[in-house]
């Protein structure tokens, strides 16, 4: 649902995608990002560290000039990569979460683990190439994944079901199966992430990395 447009409800909205800690950072970005000119798409919630933040689906904003954008701290430039990750264009989608997905902060998580349950096959193997440490037991990759899972298993569900949505829609026919899918081998890592977190095999809502075309249909 698209949200009116009222630049001040506008910046309201995307305040709340963060830690309540992170205002000030926050009001400093926003100072920075031209108004919209569509409001941004309904948020969807997350828990991240206790915390409940919503996090629009879309943004509209046009991007800041780099010269503003020199201005901001570290963390405040990627709080600014994180708001754009959820931008219109696919391609300054993607642009932001090379900016982000390496980080192991607690916030940015949702925004990445929103991003494997998008359509763009390049923004899935960006996620891919920058969460190396994924894969690896006991790593800090793994463990803020598997504790943003382990908070949100609904969003998560969701967000699998997304995955293999895309993958019979618009992939089947260039990854027969679903374990070869980009999509498919993130959010495998993502449940062992999970499964390592709480210490006990995390619900499955995909097919098996290993089924074939015949028997990945869920």
């Amino acid at each position: 649902m698209q949200l009116p447009h009222d630049p001040s409800n506008g910046r309201h909205v995307l305040g709340a995608a963060f830690p309540a800690r992170l205002a000030g950072d926050v009001r400093s970005v926003l100072a920075v990002m031209p108004d919209a000119r569509l409001g941004p798409v309904e948020p969807f919630q997350v828990e991240v560290q206790g915390e409940v933040v919503a996090i629009p689906s879309r943004i509209y904003n046009e991007e800041p000039e780099v010269g503003l954008g020199r201005s901001l701290t570290g963390a405040q430039r990627l709080i600014l990569h994180c708001l754009y990750s959820r931008h219109s264009d696919g391609r300054v989608r993607q642009r932001r979460l090379e900016q982000i997905v390496s980080s192991s902060e607690p916030w940015v998580v949702p925004f990445v683990v929103q991003l494997a349950g998008e359509y763009v096959l390049e923004i899935l193997e960006a996620i891919g190439r920058g969460l190396p440490g994924l894969a690896v037991p006991g790593s800090a990759q793994r463990r803020v994944y598997g504790e943003f899972i382990a908070r949100n298993a609904v969003f998560f569900a969701r967000t699998e079901r997304r995955v293999v949505s895309y993958w019979s829609c618009y992939y089947r026919w260039k990854y027969a199966a679903f374990g070869t899918y980009p999509g498919g081998a993130l959010v495998e890592e993502f449940r062992a992430a999970a499964s390592e977190q709480v210490g006990a095999r995390w619900p499955r809502h995909t097919p098996p990395p290993s089924a074939d075309a015949a028997s990945g249909s869920a």
